[in-house]
């Protein structure tokens, strides 16, 4: 009994001295602690693996003359730094989602979109007949990366550029060239020049309105402006069918022709891709009141060129100058067109001498005044200088 009451006594002696404590603070102190990750049997083995143990042959090295080492500082040395507007090469590697999959040596393949992948596509174009599967060429970034450090490139912006040097350079030669008409419109035609889209002002196509069956045609053209800044082409047929055909055309000239159009004031005429206009006061001696009883829209008719302007291609046409007789192209217009050569040989004959004629007559003019001059020179000779100014003055008053 004795040695319980020591115990008890020992254990209220312990507990005064222990000091007061929150049990709740305590507890929640230790429930804050983590407790250690229990690692599986695999991460354990994970962890402690290094890889395989290369044994590098210091021999081989030295044959081949680059290192493991020299190889690892190469690869960290290399700079994959990609800016927008970029031209790289690259590789197309495979087709996806309505474009292709190019490796341009990045951390991640660059995609080129369908619409970047030509400067001109029709309706339908689908991306494998624009582009072969492991094709090289050169492609520009117009993307920032992604969150999946993708790029987007395009091949269509090289190509603009490119096609407006190369629509610079033509323009500076002023060259007639061939495009092909993609579509119409009701102001004019479309045609594709080095895969731009340039207009053609429908007052630009001679011989013909630009309609539905214009589309796919080629004609020969030449260039009305050229602004890059405002990405504005124009071009002109007429331009390049009047340097072709005008060239050869002269005053004088007998040709065929078939009339288009008739207007209060004349008929116009389609001479060789070309449109002429016959004035009604060109088309007979005689006074014409009723231009439909002479002419027809599809006639054909031989008419003479009497006037031309090569730059603008605009002919003035004459068949008065075919009549045998005066009012022939309205009694018997078939005799005008068999006779049209002899007729205009004789009628430009006629205009020679006449010119010759003319020609001497100011030559005879100007000798005349000549002589006048000389007999007034001879009668101041000796004179005064007081008379000699007055001479002079007379004959200021005489040329004036």
């Amino acid at each position: 009994m004795k040695f319980f009451y020591a115990t008890l006594a020992l254990a209220a002696t312990a507990e005064a001295f222990v000091p007061a404590t929150n049990t709740a603070s305590t507890t929640a102190l230790f429930s804050t602690v983590e407790k250690p990750k229990q690692l599986t049997r695999f991460d354990r083995i994970k962890a402690r693996y290094k890889g395989p143990q290369i044994s590098i042959n210091a021999d081989v090295e030295a044959e081949v003359g680059f290192s493991y080492a020299s190889f690892e500082d190469a690869v960290a040395a290399t700079d994959y730094s990609f800016n927008r507007n970029d031209v790289v090469k690259g590789t197309v590697v495979q087709y996806d989602k309505g474009g292709c999959i190019v490796d341009i040596g990045a951390k991640a393949s660059a995609f080129l979109p369908l619409q970047e992948a030509s400067l001109f596509q029709e309706q339908g174009t689908s991306i494998e007949s624009l582009i072969d599967i492991d094709a090289e060429r050169e492609f520009e970034i117009i993307s920032e990366e992604d969150e999946n450090g993708q790029l987007l490139v395009s091949i269509r912006r090289i190509q603009y550029r490119a096609a407006w040097d190369k629509v610079v350079a033509m323009q500076d030669t002023d060259d007639v060239f061939e495009a092909e008409c993609v579509s119409v419109n009701r102001g004019g035609a479309i045609f594709l020049v080095e895969g731009l889209r340039a207009f053609l002002p429908g007052s630009h196509l001679t011989g013909r309105l630009p309609d539905e069956d214009l589309i796919g045609q080629k004609l020969p053209l030449k260039f009305l402006e050229v602004n890059q800044d405002d990405n504005k082409l124009v071009v002109s047929n007429r331009r390049a069918v009047v340097e072709s055909q005008m060239a050869d055309l002269s005053r004088g000239d007998v040709i065929d022709g078939i009339v288009k159009a008739l207007k209060p004031y004349g008929a116009f005429v389609e001479v060789g891709g070309m449109s002429g206009l016959l004035h009604i006061s060109q088309i007979s001696m005689d006074r014409i009141n009723d231009l439909e009883a002479v002419l027809q829209p599809g006639q054909k008719i031989k008419c003479m060129i009497i006037d031309h302007d090569k730059v603008n291609g605009r002919i003035a046409l004459s068949t008065k100058t075919l009549e045998p007789e005066p009012g022939d192209m309205i009694k018997d217009p078939a005799r005008v067109y068999e006779m049209a050569e002899e007729t205009a040989r004789v009628y430009l004959e006629k205009q020679e001498a006449e010119r010759k004629k003319r020609e001497a007559s100011a030559k005879d003019i100007v000798l005349g005044l000549g002589d006048a001059l000389d007999d007034l020179t001879d009668g101041i000779e000796g004179e005064s200088s007081e008379d000699a100014d007055a001479a002079s003055d007379n004959l200021d008053s005489l040329l004036s």
